[in-house]
């Protein structure tokens, strides 16, 4: 090729200089049209989501009893345990307040409640005075019970929250509620102390209940899979994962959503590891 065809080619060519302008020229120009579309359409504005606070002030007694079945399906967990599946009695299905009357009949009971109400409050912050024939931790012929006390950790219901779910299990049935409908915040208390670590990982598998659903230590609970050998079936990894994110990975025959999403939020660091550990050694 010759000079001045080299010339000609060079001169045609834009240069980097005007090539940075036209994208800047063309990146302004699309920021404006897309702040007109923007502007066009109409405004929706979004509420950031809170948690919501109850003002028992304001509660009425459905408001009451709807909180009760929200904690009873939620923060309270009951239904992990008291399902159809058969681990524990089946509160959706039986007469709550027909229920407690005849436990109170029983001659096994050796508790201090006298009606339904108190009785099923018992049931919840004592679970072990009286424990439904055939519920029982295995071996223990009905006297221990695998519920643990819903008023200390990991669960830590308030007295408020206690009775709006003894409400619900009431309401449910036609039954009449009983409970009082709060009006007050209580007396302000001192902040109760944080619940101590854990110092085994034996401690801390009953700290967090699992030994109610799981088949590990001297348990033989079925409602979850059993851990006894479950070092042969998952690298510590593994149990890590599934402790953390306990429906990333559902194992055979039991259903997703049993465990709490948030289960291993309630554990300090060491606690998690010690239960890791612990579990990847288990072999039989």
């Amino acid at each position: 090729m010759s000079a001045p065809e080299n010339m000609s080619a060079e001169n045609s060519a834009p240069s980097s200089g005007k090539i940075l302008a036209l994208s800047l020229g063309f990146s302004l120009l699309m920021v404006l049209v897309f702040t007109l579309v923007a502007n066009l359409l109409p405004q929706i504005e979004g509420e950031a989501s809170v948690e919501e606070e109850v003002e028992l002030g304001a509660l009425t007694m459905d408001s009451f009893i709807a909180l009760g079945e929200t904690l009873f399906n939620g923060k309270g967990t009951c239904t992990l345990c008291h399902n159809a599946m058969g681990r524990a009695p089946d509160i959706l299905a039986q007469n709550m307040v027909g229920a407690a009357e005849e436990r109170l009949a029983d001659s096994r009971y050796k508790g201090k409640a006298t009606d339904a109400e108190s009785y099923l409050h018992e049931s919840m912050v004592n679970p072990g005075i009286y424990v439904v024939a055939g519920f029982g931790k295995k071996g223990s012929n009905d006297t221990v019970s695998p519920m643990p006390a819903v008023h200390k950790a990991p669960i830590q219901l308030s007295e408020v929250e206690i009775g709006a779910i003894i409400a619900f299990m009431q309401a449910k049935d036609g039954n009449d509620v009983t409970v009082p409908l709060p009006t007050d915040a209580p007396v302000a208390e001192a902040e109760p102390e944080a619940p101590a670590a854990a110092t085994s990982a034996e401690e801390a598998l009953g700290k967090f209940g699992c030994t109610a659903c799981h088949s590990v230590l001297e348990s033989e609970a079925t409602l979850g899979p059993s851990l006894k050998i479950v070092g042969r079936k998952l690298t510590a990894e593994e149990i890590r994962q599934s402790i953390i994110d306990p429906n990333a990975v559902i194992a055979d025959g039991f259903s997703g959503g049993m465990m709490p999403a948030n289960f291993a939020d309630q554990m300090m660091v060491k606690e998690l590891e010690m239960i890791i550990h612990f579990l990847a050694e288990q072999k039989g």
